[in-house]
């Protein structure tokens, strides 16, 4: 089959986040089962500045309408760094820009603008690509409304809408409903109207032939008030056209054994190489050596979403003990000042970075102990899976998809290898940081639960093999509609 993914973020792009390793692990596997895969996604200045990375002109330019404005998009295309075809769309009035979607933590005003720009001039892609994609499949808000220009100008693609952070959802004024250029009638209830403003994410919903979302408790989770960020009514609604498919780990790029950004490569049989990578992180940051107690970890976004409302209050008791905490990551201002307050507090102790740095992040990875995941939305747990590949046993609040990776350990029946809390407060997962600092203390134990999260497998063949299914069934419809 011949499927164009449309994406806002994906290799070459370097930061830490679920979706540029997705956009580079799910083509590469869909690839190797005989598929052809090609990404969509802007140009951006990070892109056009890495000497790494080589593009070529296309030659093909498309004039773009946006409201009373006409923009051109230019095509230009190169390949990822596992093989994968990419189309980059660039016009430097939207994405020559120091950030993707904003700066310091603050959204770029013309949003609604760029990503409707990025989502037209992606479907002008699709229909100048030969031959033709049959399936476009798009990821999150940013390409939302690629379905619904799909089917206002009846064009003969099958799209499949992935939600994997349902908390963004491309919320505007209604005001910008008219840089899409639709007729009225999609500014409308069954349109993407929502409360009297432009929801990307609704229209997708709405239009896209299927949804997929990254674990099945999530699936469950966004379809509750609690959880559904108020588009719970419509995803249950939708619920006939929604699977849930748990997303793999790109093991080619986090694999401790073959990992050639750290300084020693290790397995769960030869795990004398973890120590040493634990000793080379805390020099490197310079922090104090040897502690007695566990190094601690998060390489993640600042944000509340990933817990830091919970977690920002325990530093204190955290750190007043013999133990190391590293945070790589940015997000929200206000934490990113409370982390660096708690840093300068514990020099010793505590080292907060905040630009990501992709060797750091594997030497964090290998070097700590115990990651810890306070989220209160966890849609997919890639985190927690990399974690687990590479022996730090994490400390992770019960949401989402960590369901479905880590088990919490029982001592009554020497089962699992993490260490879970049920309810989203800062006691709750004081108290699993204790049972977990309890056990590291008891090292044969510990080594044992180590061993056992390395031999977790969550490859991508199974969540591709699931995608191919859907995409064959959008597929055999298409070819029995026209026959």
């Amino acid at each position: 089959m011949r499927i164009l993914m449309i994406s806002a973020e994906g290799p070459p792009l370097a930061r830490a986040g679920a979706l540029v390793d997705v956009m580079d692990a799910l083509p590469h596997a869909l690839r190797a089962r005989g598929h052809e895969v090609a990404v969509a996604l802007p140009f951006y200045r990070e892109i056009r500045e890495n000497p790494e990375f080589k593009e070529d002109d296309t030659g093909i330019t498309v004039d773009v309408r946006v409201g009373d404005k006409t923009y051109i998009a230019e095509y230009l295309q190169g390949r990822s760094a596992s093989g994968v075809q990419l189309f980059l769309i660039r016009c430097d009035d939207f994405f020559d820009r120091a950030g993707i979607y904003g700066e310091n933590g603050v959204p770029y005003e013309d949003n609604a603008a760029r990503f409707i720009f990025f989502s037209k001039a992606a479907v002008e892609l699709a229909r100048r690509l030969t031959p033709p994609p049959q399936i476009l499949h798009l990821h999150d808000w940013p390409a939302a409304l690629v379905p619904v220009f799909v089917r206002a100008h009846h064009l003969p693609f099958a799209t499949v809408l992935t939600i994997h952070h349902l908390a963004d959802q491309g919320s505007f004024w209604g005001l910008d409903f008219r840089l899409t250029n639709l007729h009225e009638r999609f500014f409308t209830l069954r349109g993407i109207e929502f409360f009297g403003k432009v929801n990307f994410l609704k229209g997708g919903i709405l239009f896209a032939d299927k949804l997929t979302t990254v674990s099945e408790h999530y699936k469950r989770e966004m379809q509750t008030p609690e959880c559904g960020y108020g588009l719970d009514i419509v995803l249950r609604e939708n619920a006939f056209k929604l699977t849930a498919i748990l997303h793999g780990a790109d093991y080619a790029r986090w694999n401790p054994e073959t990992d050639k950004l750290l300084p020693i490569g290790y397995n769960s049989s030869s795990l004398w190489g973890k120590q040493v990578c634990r000793g080379a992180l805390t020099a490197g940051l310079q922090l104090a050596p040897a502690p007695s107690g566990p190094v601690f970890g998060m390489v993640t976004r600042v944000v509340e979403e990933k817990g830091f409302q919970i977690l920002v209050p325990a530093l204190d008791r955290l750190l007043s003990d013999d133990v190391r905490l590293i945070i790589l990551g940015e997000g929200d201002p206000a934490y990113e000042t409370a982390l660096a307050v708690a840093a300068r507090k514990f020099p010793t102790k505590f080292a907060y970075r905040k630009h990501y740095n992709e060797k750091l992040a594997h030497v964090i990875e290998a070097g700590m102990d115990i990651s810890l995941i306070p989220s209160r939305f966890e849609s997919a747990g890639l985190s927690a899976m990399y974690s687990l590949k590479y022996g730090a046993l994490p400390v992770a609040r019960a949401t989402g998809g960590i369901q479905e990776i880590i088990e919490d350990y029982d001592p009554a029946s020497d089962s699992g290898y993490g260490f879970l809390c049920y309810e989203y407060s800062t006691e709750a997962f004081w108290d699993a940081i204790k049972r977990a600092r309890a056990i590291f203390r008891e090292r044969d134990v510990w080594t044992k639960l180590m061993a056992h999260a390395m031999e977790r497998d969550f490859s991508w063949a199974m969540a591709a093999q699931s995608y191919e299914e859907i995409y064959a069934e959008l597929v055999h419809a298409s070819e029995e509609a026209a026959a």
